[in-house]
């Protein structure tokens, strides 16, 4: 079959291929410890789980508005104005089955050949995958252990130009569970107002995710609300454990969310009925479950980091937010490729190499500890047999 040339430019998720290979060596009989994917090991919590049965049950599979369901649109433009202190009308919400539509949509909507798109690395690699399968031209900023895995304004700065139709970012952030300060959010504006043509895409799918403070938003600098040039993409995947539910959404200006709209209809429709009335129940009943994992994933990573800094050649600064443990492993002697195959070879450790998600994760390795504390202390005496 002749695919179109636009394919060869489409990247992947690193995770699901190392996943299938841990898959393949379980499958001979190998003991495996899973580090590499990204999602909570926590089950969906139950009232969430009984609202989609009783949504089930009630008859709730049909199609519904492309855009959402009304309800479910406005119980998150309340969340949203709450957990960021603005006004979000429900017309500026679209919900989408995941996250990834809104990154997809978005990147459709705005970003024409030659256009640049400014984004940090190592990051989510579909950021890229998507600027350059719509023809733009992706600039990285470098994300730096020694700088907590934030912008340098000034790299960031230089990385502007008349050229950038749009920014992306991320915080909490995967891979390296970096968090950006109310005072980075400061800086990176003052930067853009530069540039008022640029549009940013806030990707904070980790937002409750966040160890220390509350969580800060660029949609709190004046002018960057989703009323004028940011795109607020968030979910319930990582919040409530809910991945397999597929269920995000975007909050942006209202004459975008038509656009984005759009797509939905041409490509699939509308999110599932089901998830939908599963999320309403999420963002309007009880939050202690998001609390106690939350608390649950700082003991993990408490634990896991303090691991890491302990095996010979691996230095781990402790993640702000989300459930990514980003080590640096040069004093291994080994590249990131090398270890990451070599960790689930000899000591039946899956975990990502940090080149998975660009080339400033050389020197790198990922680890996910949405995993237990028991398989997180297991998976540490395995690796320090190998790196002994």
């Amino acid at each position: 079959m002749d695919l179109a040339d636009r394919m060869s430019l489409l990247g992947t998720e690193s995770a699901f291929s190392v996943l299938a290979k841990a898959k393949a060596l379980e499958a001979q009989g190998r003991d495996v410890i899973h580090l590499e994917i990204g999602e909570p090991d926590f089950d969906t919590p139950e009232h969430i789980v009984e609202a989609g049965c009783r949504a089930l049950r009630e008859g709730h599979t049909h199609y519904t508005p492309t855009a959402g369901i009304p309800e479910l649109r406005e119980a998150i433009a309340r969340d949203v104005s709450r957990s960021r202190d603005i006004a979000v009308d429900p017309g500026q919400v679209v919900v989408t089955p995941g996250g990834k539509p809104i990154m997809f949509f978005v990147i459709l909507a705005l970003v024409e050949a030659g256009d640049e798109v400014l984004l940090p690395n190592p990051a989510f690699p579909i950021y890229e995958s998507m600027v350059r399968f719509a023809g733009g031209r992706p600039v990285f900023v470098p994300l730096r252990q020694e700088n907590d895995f934030r912008f340098d304004p000034y790299e960031f700065r230089s990385g502007l130009n008349d050229r950038t139709k749009l920014v992306i970012l991320n915080s909490p952030a995967n891979p390296t569970g970096g968090v950006l300060t109310e005072d980075d959010f400061a800086v990176l504006a003052e930067a853009l107002r530069e540039y008022p043509g640029v549009t940013v895409l806030s990707d904070e799918i980790y937002s409750r995710l966040a160890y220390e403070g509350h969580f800060a938003s660029i949609t709190s600098e004046p002018g960057f609300d989703p009323d004028e040039h940011t795109i607020i993409l968030d979910g319930f995947s990582k919040t409530y454990a809910m991945t397999g539910w597929r269920l995000g959404y975007g909050v942006m200006p209202r004459a975008l969310a038509a656009e984005i709209t759009k797509l939905q209809v041409n490509s699939n429709s509308c999110a599932s009925a089901v998830a939908q009335q599963a999320g309403l129940a999420a963002l309007e009943g009880p939050q202690d479950n998001v609390e106690r994992m939350l608390a649950e994933f700082r003991a993990r990573r408490d634990l896991i980091v303090s691991g890491l800094n302990d095996l010979l050649g691996v230095e781990c600064a402790t993640p702000k937010g989300a459930f990514y443990a980003f080590p640096r492993i040069t004093g291994t002697g080994y590249s990131a490729q090398t270890l990451a195959d070599l960790l689930l070879e000899e000591a039946g450790v899956a975990c990502l190499s940090g080149t998975g998600f660009g080339e400033h994760g050389e020197g790198h390795l990922r680890f996910s500890y949405a995993s237990s504390r028991e398989n997180i202390t297991e998976a540490l005496q395995r690796m320090d047999k190998v790196l002994f």
